[in-house]
């Protein structure tokens, strides 16, 4: 039943990820506003769904390793994994907007992240966790983030270049978008649910299923979402989808998570935080090989060999 579970989330996954690609972009020729900041917001919300309720379901359930480990593993698997291979499949070119503010913004978040899980070493606090407090403050910072893509969204109107196969009404546009996420949250559902049965069957820690069954599962519409929006030769929205994703991750899905009820922090996933920190650097740097702002095929199968290098050592130290 696991395994049938997962042969049909990808099935909603795939069709939930082109109905979501075609909607936003159709919003976005409609009002003139650019892919990227469709990609930070809407499609970035949608496909950061399947994270949002599996991290609620864990914080009730006051099982902070999957919590965390997801937002961790998610995050690392976006960049290299989703990103490497949208790379491979079309090399994605970046906007210098993007290079200086969007993707600096997420390594900001990862940073974040870091300094709220390990303030204790400056406080001198005996609480090693993710509290309510630092839910506030994660929260706060995505209400900011929040304003800065509508304001982006407003200055971005004039320079808006969306080319599209097929446009849509304001009424279908919408339509789409809303089957797509029901699609995508469906599917990223079922696929967690099953390999996390599978998963559990080998009797490993929590933790370790949040950092690669559980992630990898909740990734897979990003995954999803970028390789339909490169075939349909978008980048902008598959470079937004990524980076918007992670910010929503850890600024409004490790927030909420946090408020229902804190999340202890286990000093080892250092280790995946600071994986979490470089990736972040690795794809800002990308942006200056080369001489263009580009991810180019070379640096996308990097990308993917360092992710897989990383799963070999969380099995290896299972």
């Amino acid at each position: 039943m696991s395994y049938l579970l997962i042969c049909i989330g990808f099935i909603f996954l795939v069709k939930g990820a082109g109905f979501l690609v075609d909607g936003a972009s159709s919003i976005a020729w409609r009002l003139r506003i650019s892919d990227l900041v469709i990609g930070l917001t809407v499609v970035a919300f949608g496909t950061s769904a399947p994270e949002l309720f599996v991290n609620i379901v864990a914080s009730f359930k006051g099982n902070a390793g999957i919590a965390i480990g997801n937002i961790l593993g998610s995050n690392i698997a976006n960049i290299l994994l989703v990103l490497g291979i949208a790379a491979i499949i079309y090399p994605l070119s970046v906007a210098r907007g993007a290079v200086w503010r969007e993707i600096p913004l997420g390594l900001f978040a990862a940073l974040l992240f870091g300094v709220l899980a390990n303030d204790y070493f400056m406080h001198k606090s005996s609480v090693v966790a993710i509290t309510r407090v630092d839910s506030i403050i994660l929260l706060s910072f995505f209400l900011m983030f929040l304003l800065y893509s509508f304001k982006s969204a407003r200055t971005s109107e004039k320079d808006a270049e969306v080319t599209l196969r097929k446009q849509y009404g304001f009424g279908s546009a919408f339509f789409l978008i809303i089957v797509g996420l029901v699609g995508l949250s469906i599917g990223g559902t079922w696929i967690v649910n099953g390999a996390e049965d599978i998963a559990r069957t080998f009797g490993v820690s929590d933790t370790f299923i949040g950092l690669t069954v559980v992630a990898i599962g909740t990734s897979l519409p990003e995954l999803a979402t970028s390789v339909v929006a490169v075939i349909k030769k978008q980048p902008a929205i598959a470079l937004g989808n990524v980076v918007g994703s992670n910010i929503f991750n850890i600024l409004f899905v490790l927030g909420i998570s946090a408020l229902i009820k804190p999340l202890p922090f286990q000093a080892t996933n250092n280790i995946d935080v600071g994986v979490m920190v470089v990736a972040h650097i690795l794809l800002f740097t990308a942006m200056f090989t080369g001489g263009r702002r580009m991810l180019d095929r070379w640096e996308g199968i990097v990308f993917v060999g360092l992710y897989i290098g990383y799963l070999s050592f969380l099995v290896m130290y299972a």
